[in-house]
C-alpha cells in the first residue's frame, strides 16, 4: 500500500526493509520509475504491484471509465494533454494551468488535476515519477508493453474476479477470516459473496484452514503456503530478528485480528488530533520473533543528517533489559542505513512502558 508521507521512510519502503536484507529507501523508486517492474495503480486503496499484473485490473479501469467524475468535463481535455506530453514530456496538474474548480473524490479540484487522475485511473496514463507528492503522469503506451496493454479481461466473471483478489489479499496478510475486515476495502463484496468466495476457493484446494485456541471460526491461508506453516511449527531453529513495521503494512491491515493472535492494540494516530493520540504522529509497530513487544518513534533529521529516536513505549509484560536494548540498538542501526543518515541520535530516557 502506498502513502506519500515520509517520516523516516515511505509506508510501502518501511513494508520492504522489514522484510528485505539491505533494502535502501531508494531502491522502491527505481524499481518503479527506472526498472518499471512495479507499477503504482489502484487495487487496495493505492497501491504497488508487479507490472505483469495489469491485465488483471482491466475490470477496475472499465468501471472507472463509466462511473468516473465529471466525465463530460475531462473529456474536452484528452487530446489536448496527449498533445502537451507528446511535446514536452511528463506533466502534472500545475503544468496544464487549468484553475476551474469540479467535484473531486475527497474535494474540490482544479480540472487540470481531475483529468490527469481520470486519465490515470482509465489506464491511459501512469504516474512516470513523483517529486515530492506531486505526481507526473506519462502515456501508458510507453511504458507498458503493447502485450499487457491489448490483454482481454482475465476474468470470466465478477466472482472469479472477487476470488483472486481475495486470494491476493489473504496472501498478503498471511491468514484471514471470513469477517469484515479492513483487508478487504475496496472490494466491493457483500457477506454473502464473501461467504461464497471463501467456500469455493478451499473447495478449490487454493485456500487451506487453521484453527486458533479460543476461537471457533476457521482461520484461511493459501495452500501454496502450506509448507511455510510446517517449517514454523517444526523444531527448526531460527535466527533471531527484530523489525520496525509500516503504519499500513500488509500484515497489519485487519487490525482486530492483530488485537486476538498478539494481544496488541494498533492505530495510526496521524489522522488522531495532536491531544487526543496516546502516542505519537507516526509511530511504528515493533516485531520481535513471533511477538509485538512495542511501538518506537523515529524521524529523520535531513539537516543533521540523522536519525533521531523519540521514544520507545514497551508493551506491559516485556521486561527492558540489556539484550532488548542491544537488539532494539542493532535494529536502529539498520533503519540509519535504509534512511540514508549518517547519524543515531537518541532523546533521554528513550524507553518507556507502554500506556495500554
Amino acid at each position: 500500500q502506498y502513502d506519500p508521507i515520509d517520516v523516516c521512510g515511505k509506508n510501502a519502503e518501511l513494508v520492504l526493509q522489514s522484510r528485505v536484507e539491505g533494502f535502501k529507501n531508494t531502491d522502491l523508486e527505481e524499481l518503479l520509475y527506472q526498472d518499471r517492474k512495479l507499477v503504482d495503480y489502484y487495487d487496495k486503496v493505492m497501491s504497488i504491484f508487479p507490472l505483469e499484473d495489469w491485465p488483471y485490473f482491466h475490470r477496475i479501469r472499465e468501471d472507472r471509465k463509466v462511473n468516473g467524475r465529471d466525465k463530460e468535463k475531462v473529456a474536452t481535455l484528452r487530446d489536448e494533454i496527449r498533445k502537451v506530453i507528446a511535446s514536452q514530456g511528463p506533466v502534472c496538474s500545475r503544468d496544464l494551468e487549468k484553475t476551474e474548480k469540479v467535484d473531486w473524490y475527497w474535494a474540490r479540484t482544479n480540472l487540470g488535476r481531475a483529468a490527469l487522475e481520470t486519465m490515470y485511473f482509465d489506464g491511459d496514463l501512469i504516474i512516470h515519477h513523483r517529486k515530492n507528492t506531486m505526481k507526473y503522469y506519462d502515456l501508458s503506451e510507453k511504458y507498458i508493453p503493447s502485450y499487457l496493454l491489448a490483454a482481454p479481461d482475465p476474468f470470466k466473471t465478477e466472482l472469479e474476479f472477487t476470488k483472486w483478489r481475495l486470494l491476493r489479499r489473504i496472501s498478503s496478510v498471511g491468514m484471514l477470516w471470513n469477517k469484515p475486515s479492513d483487508a478487504f476495502i475496496y472490494m466491493h463484496m457483500d457477506s454473502a459473496t464473501r461467504t461464497r468466495a471463501f467456500h469455493e476457493l478451499h473447495q478449490e484446494g487454493l485456500l487451506s484452514t487453521l484453527h486458533v485456541e479460543d476461537r471457533k471460526e476457521p482461520f484461511y491461508f493459501l495452500t501454496s503456503d502450506l509448507s511455510l506453516l510446517e517449517l514454523a511449527l517444526s523444531d527448526e531453529t531460527f535466527l533471531s530478528r527484530t523489525e520496525f513495521l509500516a503504519p499500513l503494512d500488509n500484515m497489519l491491515w485487519d487490525r482486530k485480528l492483530i488485537t486476538f493472535l498478539f494481544g496488541f492494540d494498533y492505530t495510526w494516530e496521524i489522522y488522531t488530533p495532536e491531544a487526543k493520540r496516546k502516542y505519537g504522529y507516526y509511530v511504528l509497530p515493533i516485531l520481535q520473533d513471533q511477538s509485538l513487544i512495542g511501538r518506537i518513534e523515529v524521524i529523520k533529521e535531513k539537516k543533521n543528517n540523522s536519525l533521531v529516536v523519540r521514544n520507545i513505549w514497551l508493551q506491559n509484560e516485556v521486561r527492558k533489559t540489556k539484550k532488548l536494548q542491544a537488539e532494539l540498538e542493532k535494529t536502529l542501526k539498520r533503519f540509519m542505513v535504509f534512511n540514508q543518515m549518517a547519524n543515531l541520535i537518541f532523546s533521554p530516557d528513550v524507553i518507556q512502558i507502554s500506556k495500554e
